[in-house]
């Protein structure tokens, strides 16, 4: 389809600007915002892509309206249709899809109020980034052909060899401002909640590995090279995990569920075996769960809505498991409060709640 001037080509073009946009921002490398800028510019661009496509086969007709049939109007312009209610009219995403870009709009109004500096994000979720990226262009081009495809415009970011070590990353996350770790605690909740299929979807996440071509290819070939893991041939696909494994120095990692998780009981006894003097029940842990938030009540409506920080949701077991940053977080205040238990249950049936950054060291 190839478009003439007029108001579809105008939506169309300023969706392709924005997408544009936020691949520079993103690979800009003295960039402070470069989630945010990406997120932002992308889920405009992705709005006018629908709006393009809307205009193209309804016609003016994407603006919400009031009850008695009038438009919507904001600072005298009608309100037009924003992408979660573009995806819903559209109904035609695949699953994965869809997925991808509710967690952007979600992590978009998430991060809209904070001010985060730090590059953990950035690298937290290049995967889901690169997905709705590819996404972008592959939604262009079935809504109006090859024609409008931009991947010869874009060329893959230049990284940094030196890979901080184990040291260094332990620093980075203690020094984690509340902001950051909220944003970070919401992305691994939300990739809690998937189901594998959809997780492991390149339409979800793209995950990729670089690894310097050093055998005597062609002259003129791509210094990367990026393959598709749902296109590799099953003998590919066995050479790809003996990769991996050389990749990791050769430590293979057996999935396993709740590695690392803890059981009440186990968090009890943990933080039990580094108090001194004062020791807690289990009946005091429920308490503090409780007081401080972290999890929701039994029956909840959103079993997954949890402070992904020191506890998440176990969906086969319908219970909850516990981090080790819980457990340290206990001993502290344990240590530190002059509260007791009784005066702790106290607080609890009056209503009172406990905030986690009054006692965070």
């Amino acid at each position: 389809m190839k478009l003439r001037k007029g108001k579809t080509k105008s939506i169309l073009d300023s969706s392709i600007d924005a997408a544009l946009l936020a691949v520079e921002i993103y690979n800009k490398p003295r960039t402070t915002f470069r989630s945010e800028g990406f997120i932002t510019m992308m889920i405009i661009a992705w709005t006018r892509l629908f709006h393009a496509h809307f205009n193209a086969h309804i016609g003016d007709k994407y603006y919400y309206k009031n009850k008695n049939n009038r438009y919507e109007i904001i600072d005298g312009e009608r309100k037009a249709w924003e992408l979660n209610t573009c995806i819903r009219k559209y109904e035609k995403l695949s699953k994965n899809i869809e997925t991808n870009l509710d967690f952007f709009i979600k992590l978009r109004n998430k991060i809209e109020h904070r001010h985060i500096e730090k590059r953990e994000v950035d690298t937290l979720i290049f995967g889901e980034c690169q997905s709705l990226l590819f996404n972008y262009e592959s939604q262009l081009i079935e809504f109006f052909g090859a024609d409008y495809s931009i991947n010869e415009a874009l060329v893959y970011s230049l990284q940094f060899s030196q890979i901080r070590t184990h040291q260094q990353e332990k620093a980075n996350r203690s020094a984690l401002s509340r902001d950051l770790r909220d944003v970070m605690a919401f992305v691994e909740k939300y990739r809690n909640s998937l189901d594998e299929d959809i997780y492991n979807s390149q339409e979800f996440s793209i995950k990729l590995i670089q690894i310097p071509k050093i055998s005597n290819t062609n002259r003129a070939d791509a210094a990367v090279e990026f393959v598709r893991w749902d296109a590799l041939s099953e003998e590919d696909k066995e050479a790809y995990e003996k990769l991996n494994v050389i990749i990791k120095d050769k430590t293979v990692k057996i999935e396993a569920a709740n590695v690392g998780r803890l059981k009440p009981s186990e968090v009890v006894k943990k933080v039990n075996e580094n108090l001194r003097d004062k020791k807690i029940t289990q009946n005091t842990h429920t308490d503090l769960f409780k007081l401080f938030n972290i999890r929701p009540e039994a029956g909840a409506e959103d079993p997954f809505d949890t402070n992904a920080e020191y506890c998440l949701y176990d969906e086969p077991h319908n219970d909850y498991v516990y981090q080790d940053a819980w457990v340290n977080f206990l001993v502290h205040f344990i240590q530190s409060t002059e509260l007791s238990p009784k005066e702790l249950r106290k607080k609890l049936k009056a209503g009172e709640r406990l905030k986690l950054d009054d006692f965070i060291q």
